[in-house]
């Protein structure tokens, strides 16, 4: 069982993990509505980078790594991104487009790699499935 110190410190350590993730997806959306020029994009920037750094950490925690490595969870991503890559392409213009294209179609075909290696992955025989000899 877990003393009290240490679910407080993992409480603590969550809220600002996604208090920071949010802050910078509010951060590198946002900024436009509130500045101009260049710090504007240090903003932008910043933002992004906090929102990566702390959203690979969220990642990684037990509960959001099995639901991320979920069957279904992968096809969702894998069609919606892909759909969204597509619509992006086809609906903005110049290398705006292009981009977030792109990125949203690299985001698809990671889902798409979660989906080809878990179905390659080998299932472990336990010793009720061996055949007797």
């Amino acid at each position: 069982m877990k003393s009290l110190l240490t679910t407080a410190k993992s409480f603590v350590t969550n809220l600002l993990l996604w208090s920071s993730f949010i802050a910078g997806l509010v951060a590198s959306t946002a900024s436009g509505a509130v500045l101009d020029g260049t710090a504007k994009t240090a903003v932008t920037f910043t933002g992004i980078a906090v929102s990566l750094l702390t959203g690979s950490r969220i990642a990684k925690k037990p509960r959001i790594k099995a639901f991320l490595s979920k069957r279904s969870t992968l096809w969702f991503l894998f069609l919606f991104n892909g759909g969204v890559a597509a619509f992006c392409y086809l609906s903005m213009d110049g290398a705006k487009g292009i981009a977030t294209g792109g990125c949203m179609g690299l985001v698809s075909l990671g889902a798409a790699g979660g989906l080809l290696t878990a179905r390659r992955a080998p299932v472990a025989k336990t010793a009720a499935q061996e055949p007797c000899a």
